[in-house]
C-alpha cells in the first residue's frame, strides 16, 4: 500500500497534532542586527516546541565521540518515559565548551521549565482551543499546570563550533518565546525557520490518518545542509536536528522503538558531505490527545504509527539533501546483491562520499569508471567481472547500463549522460556477491559548496560550523 492510501498531508508540521504549541524569536545568538540566513532583517534564532500534557519521548542523537552538551542534556531527557518541552536555538552549537557548555545548556532546560510552567499557570482560566472535549481536559489539567521539572526538557542547538553561548540573550529569548506559545501554522513555520543555519529554505510535514477511529496525527521539521553523514544511536549522535510531534497515544518504550526504526530508514541514510556533527539529534513527543486507544504492543496499530513515523522521518530526511550546501543533483544510491547488508552499506557511502564521484554528478558525467573505483576501496567484497552499474532517472525502473559483467557496455555515453544531467537520478550498482540490500540519497559536489564552506576570515558571519 502506498503512503498516499495511508496518510493525507497537512499543513502546520509540529502544530498539527492536538496539544502542541511553539514560539520563536530573533535574541542576537549570533550577532546583532540582521542575523545570518534571513530572508529580510533579523532571522528567528531561539524556538520552543511545548506539549500542553507530559508527551512520551524519544531520541537519536549522534555517536560522534564529540559530543556537545545539549546533546549529553537531552539524551539523558529522552532516556526517561516523558518529556514536556524543547528548547532550540541557531547561531551557536554549543559545542566543545566545556563544564560552563554543559551548566548552559542545563540553565537552559532551568530557565525553560520555569518559563513554560508560568505561562500554562496565568492561562489556566482560558479555554484551551484544540481541547475537544471537556472530560478529556478536565483529565489532564492538573498535569498541564502543575511546575514543570528540567530534566523534562529537551535542549538543542546549532551553528558555529567553540564560542561560549551568549546566555544574557538565550535567557531573553526564552523569556519572549513564553507568552508567544501557540498552536498555528504560523507559528510552527517560525520555529522551522529559527532552526536554519546555512538551509535555503524551511524544512516541514505534516500527515493524518486513523488509528482506532481517531485521527492521529504526526507533524515535523529539521533543519541541516552541510555536515550531513548522520549516524544515530538511541544513547548518543551542529548541523542535523529534526523534531517531531504526535497527538497519538503510545507507551513510550515502543514510541522508542518506533524512532529507531524510522531513523535508521531515513537519516541515517543520507549524506552531504561524509561528515558527522557534534550536535545531531532527532526527538520525538507523543502526547496522547487524539484519543486513540494507547498503544502498548506490536500490533496493526503500532504498525500504523511505524508506517506514518516512517514517511515523515524519510521525507524530512530527503529535505536535508535536496537543500544541501550548493547542491545541484540528488542522487539516489541503490546497492543490489551484496554479501551482507553491511557489505551493501559500505559500498554506497564509498560511491557517495567520494570526492571524484560527486564532481562528476556536478558536470552531468556518469562516470562509472570512478564508481567503480570506490567500489574497490569500499571494503566491500567485490569482483570487478560480477559488477554492474547501472543509471536510472528518478523513481523509473528502465536501467541503462554504463558498466556490465566486468566491462564497457554498449550504451551510447550521451544517453547516460543525459540522466546524470538531470536535477535527480538514480545509481543502481549490483555486486552480485549475496542478498544485501541498501539505498542512500547523496548529492553532488560543487564550487558553490567549496566556497561557502572555506568562509572569509575577515568576516565573522561568514564562517561555519
Amino acid at each position: 500500500m502506498c503512503a498516499q492510501e495511508i496518510f493525507r498531508t497537512i499543513s502546520g508540521s509540529i502544530c498539527a497534532p492536538l496539544g502542541f504549541k511553539a514560539a520563536a524569536v530573533f535574541c542576537g545568538i549570533k550577532s546583532l542586527g540582521t542575523g545570518k540566513g534571513s530572508e529580510k532583517g533579523a532571522k528567528r534564532d531561539l524556538g520552543l516546541i511545548v506539549s500542553d500534557v507530559p508527551a512520551a519521548v524519544a531520541g537519536m542523537f549522534t555517536t560522534n565521540k564529540v559530543c556537545a552538551p545539549p546533546v549529553r542534556v537531552s539524551a539523558k531527557c529522552a532516556a526517561r518515559q516523558s518529556a514536556r518541552a524543547v528548547v532550540v536555538n541557531s547561531g551557536n552549537a554549543n559545542a566543545c565548551t566545556g563544564r560552563q557548555g554543559l551548566r548552559d545548556a542545563e540553565r537552559m532546560a532551568r530557565i525553560t521549565a520555569e518559563t513554560v510552567a508560568a505561562v500554562y499557570s496565568s492561562r489556566r482560566s482560558a479555554t484551551e482551543a484544540d481541547d475537544r472535549r471537556n472530560s478529556l481536559h478536565s483529565a489532564v489539567a492538573d498535569r498541564r499546570y502543575k511546575s514543570i521539572d528540567p530534566n523534562d526538557i529537551m535542549v538543542c542547538s546549532t551553528g558555529r563550533i567553540g564560542i561560549p553561548m551568549p546566555m544574557r540573550a538565550v535567557e531573553r529569548g526564552i523569556h519572549a518565546s513564553g507568552p508567544r506559545l501557540a498552536r498555528s501554522d504560523r507559528n510552527a513555520r517560525e520555529v522551522a525557520e529559527a532552526i536554519m543555519t546555512s538551509d535555503t529554505r524551511r524544512k516541514e510535514i505534516a500527515v493524518v490518518f486513523k488509528i482506532n477511529r481517531k485521527l492521529v496525527h504526526i507533524g515535523g521539521i529539521c533543519k541541516g545542509a552541510g555536515m550531513i553523514q548522520p549516524q544515530m544511536a538511541a544513547a548518543k549522535h551542529a548541523t542535523m536536528l529534526a523534531f517531531i510531534t504526535s497527538d497519538a497515544a503510545i507507551a513510550p518504550n515502543l514510541l522508542k522503538s518506533a524512532l529507531a526504526d524510522a531513523v535508521e530508514q531515513s537519516f541515517n541514510r543520507i549524506t552531504v558531505d561524509g561528515d558527522m556533527s557534534t550536535n545531531d539529534s532527532v526527538i520525538a513527543l507523543a502526547n496522547g490527545l487524539a484519543g486513540n486507544v494507547r498503544i502498548t504492543k506490536r500490533d496493526k496499530d503500532f504498525q500504523s504509527f511505524q508506517r506514518g513515523l516512517a514517511f515523515v522521518c524519510l521525507e524530512l530526511a530527503k529535505m536535508i539533501v535536496r537543500d544541501g550546501e550548493g547542491v545541484s543533483r540528488f542522487v539516489t544510491v541503490h546497492v543490489h546483491q551484496a554479501k551482507s547488508v553491511s557489505d551493501a552499506e559500505a559500498a554506497a557511502r564509498a560511491v557517495a562520499n567520494s570526492s571524484l564521484v560527486r564532481t562528476s554528478w556536478c558536470g552531468g558525467d556518469p562516470n562509472w569508471g570512478r564508481i567503480l573505483a570506490a567500489l574497490g576501496y569500499s571494503g566491500a567484497d567485490m569482483e570487478e567481472r560480477r559488477t554492474d552499474i547501472g543509471y536510472a532517472l528518478s523513481g523509473q525502473r528502465k536501467l541503462l547500463y554504463g558498466f556490465r559483467n566486468g566491462a564497457l557496455s554498449d550504451v551510447p555515453f550521451k544517453k547516460l549522460a543525459v540522466i546524470a544531467a538531470a536535477p535527480e537520478f538514480d545509481v543502481h550498482i549490483n555486486l552480485h556477491r549475496g542478498r544485501g540490500e541498501f539505498v542512500l540519497y547523496a548529492s553532488d559536489l560543487t564550487e558553490e559548496y567549496v566556497t561557502f564552506n572555506k568562509g572569509d576570515v575577515t568576516d565573522p558571519d561568514s564562517l561555519g560550523g
